[in-house]
């Protein structure tokens, strides 16, 4: 009998420890000591508690309060707040959760596969950007997640990071040099939220109702059984995307589609699927979505040809339609021994020269030319371009290189381009009535169009509005 009294002691402790484990207030794992909120936004607060629990958030004087649904979910809303901190935030129920030093500014997501995912200490200059990054009001969230069949509530793991030499070398290269811009030029904290994964496929990333809602995607959802595979269809976003909803955010940093070069016409499907997606379950509008365009890479072509490069990176391109949707075209910054290029800073620049002057109200040049149309002048095509600031030029000071012709035959042949103002004009005596065009066109094309500010131009085939005079 006194076993038995003892045995139900310990039950009835069990349990009690159990129920008020389940009454403790509790945050998502983005929500720490050390994090970044975005500014001049409403901000979104949720976690758990018992059900009908009333649940009560400070920050810097500003109060919400809720009560726990009937599943023990709860959320509120702040009210917008100027750059700032460092502030507390406390989450008062049965108990009181404090996270310190909440800085308040910009935050943006970065995610992709290995080249987003890459650190510090490999990228460029490693050791010394390390010892330099004594960045206290940047801060750096690395989140993790295994694959799932269904959207998580939260991660397993995942950590905010005060931005310095001990911790920013494992940190994505990318995403700290864009923070490092952005803060530079702003003044504000910043922060980054890192959920990258190495050699993942765009379909793991996409959310279920953006399959269901594209008829040519929403077969593949079929594929998403046991065992699983970053390869299947929502696996990674629902583990390391859904449980960072509904977290404010300024806007999404990608780099990724390496492992879809294989198939890029279905990539140019995918990635809109993909952007529309996240801005749809965030519920936050169409927010800045930042692609990084494929750099070249392998052996340079002895001849004109076909390329799953070029053409994974036209997919990238055609995603600019999307409102809000910018691009960092990456071609001179490539490797072609190696998939994994070095130079993250660079990358990071262009990225941060976009957000800058579209996000960020600035009035520079943030990108290199891009093709519009072409005319077909005889055995000549004139090619028109936006984004001409100080004028299109052959960087390196060179002949204008990077240009192909075809006939109606589809035989292409590299060809003569002259720069001629804002237009260039591309002439070959091997094409006499030409009717395509194509520039930069390879997995690693040698080439050199660029604007006065410096930008590389974005690779493109014509036409895509030709007009014949």
């Amino acid at each position: 009998m006194e076993i038995f009294r003892w045995v139900r002691a310990g039950l009835w402790v069990i349990v009690a420890m159990a129920s008020m484990a389940q009454a403790a207030v509790t945050l998502p794992c983005v929500w720490q000591s050390h994090m970044v909120l975005q500014r001049e936004r409403p901000i979104p607060v949720w976690g758990w508690a018992a059900p009908g629990e009333r649940v009560t958030v400070t920050l810097d004087r500003r109060a919400a309060s809720t009560k726990a649904d009937a599943s023990g979910a709860w959320t509120v809303t702040l009210p917008k707040m100027s750059a700032g901190g460092p502030f507390t935030l406390t989450v008062a129920g049965t108990n009181t959760v404090t996270l310190d030093d909440v800085l308040v500014g910009e935050v943006w997501l970065c995610s992709g596969q290995s080249n987003m995912e890459m650190g510090v200490k490999a990228a460029l200059h490693g050791e010394t950007e390390v010892a330099a990054a004594k960045y206290p009001h940047i801060r750096l969230f690395f989140g993790g997640g295994d694959l799932a069949e269904a959207p998580q509530a939260d991660e397993k793991n995942g950590s905010w990071w005060v931005c310095g030499p001990d911790t920013v070398g494992y940190f994505s290269a990318v995403g700290y040099y864009f923070a490092r811009a952005i803060h530079q030029a702003k003044g504000v904290p910043v922060g980054i939220i890192n959920v990258s994964w190495s050699g993942t496929r765009i379909e793991g990333w996409i959310p279920r109702t953006a399959y269901q809602a594209n008829p040519t995607l929403a077969p593949l959802l079929d594929t998403v059984k046991p065992p699983l595979a970053s390869t299947m269809p929502t696996v990674i976003y629902n583990s390391r995307i859904h449980p960072l909803l509904p977290f404010a955010l300024r806007g999404v940093l990608w780099y990724q589609g390496e492992s879809n070069v294989e198939q890029p016409a279905l990539y140019g499907n995918e990635l809109p699927a993909l952007i529309t997606g996240w801005r749809q379950v965030w519920g936050q509008g169409d927010f800045p979505f930042l692609i990084v365009q494929l750099p070249n890479f392998g052996a340079p072509p002895a001849q004109p040809g076909d390329s799953q490069w070029a053409e994974l990176r036209e997919a990238q391109a055609s995603a600019t339609q999307l409102p809000h949707v910018g691009l960092a075209v990456t071609l001179d910054l490539g490797d072609a021994q190696d998939i994994h290029p070095k130079n993250k800073q660079e990358v990071a620049r262009r990225l941060a020269a976009i957000a800058l002057n579209t996000s960020y109200g600035g009035k520079a040049e943030y990108c290199g030319p891009c093709y519009t149309r072409m005319r077909i002048h005889g055995s000549q095509i004139r090619l028109s371009f936006t984004h001409t600031t100080g004028g299109l030029v052959a960087s390196g000071d060179g002949k204008l290189t990077g240009f192909a012709l075809a006939g109606a035959d589809g035989h292409f042949v590299w060809a003569d381009a002259v720069i001629a103002g804002r237009s260039v004009i591309v002439s070959s005596p091997q094409v006499p009535h030409p009717t395509h065009v194509r520039y930069a066109w390879a997995d690693n094309p040698v080439c050199n169009l660029a604007n006065g500010a410096g930008y590389p131009a974005t690779p493109f085939r014509a036409p895509l509005a030709a007009v014949r005079q």
